[in-house]
């Protein structure tokens, strides 16, 4: 009988920190706001104003706002980052 307390003390022990994970990870998914803008629709505005190609995308934030963060490179090789708003579409940065 002790036997099945303690295991079943154990168990509820390791059940509620997975809980508590899983329940802080949608509160944390539910604060961030989703891009408006396609990921496809910048990059087609990056490569018109900026003749060039994508090397890489993350997506991440900016006081509070959804960004996109390009690694793009110029026709003539050089690298520049674009931070761009995933909600509005402008280069901020």
């Amino acid at each position: 009988m002790k036997r099945q307390i303690l295991i079943a003390a154990l168990l509820l022990g390791a059940i509620a920190p997975a809980a508590n994970l899983a329940m802080a990870q949608e509160t944390a998914q539910a604060g961030r706001q989703a891009p408006q803008v396609s990921l496809s629709r910048v990059l087609a505005m990056l490569a018109q104003r900026h003749p060039g190609k994508q090397l890489n995308t993350t997506v991440g934030q900016s006081g509070g706002r959804a960004t996109y963060v390009v690694q793009w490179q110029l026709a003539d090789g050089r690298i520049v980052v674009f931070v761009v708003d995933a909600e509005t579409g402008q280069v901020i940065g």
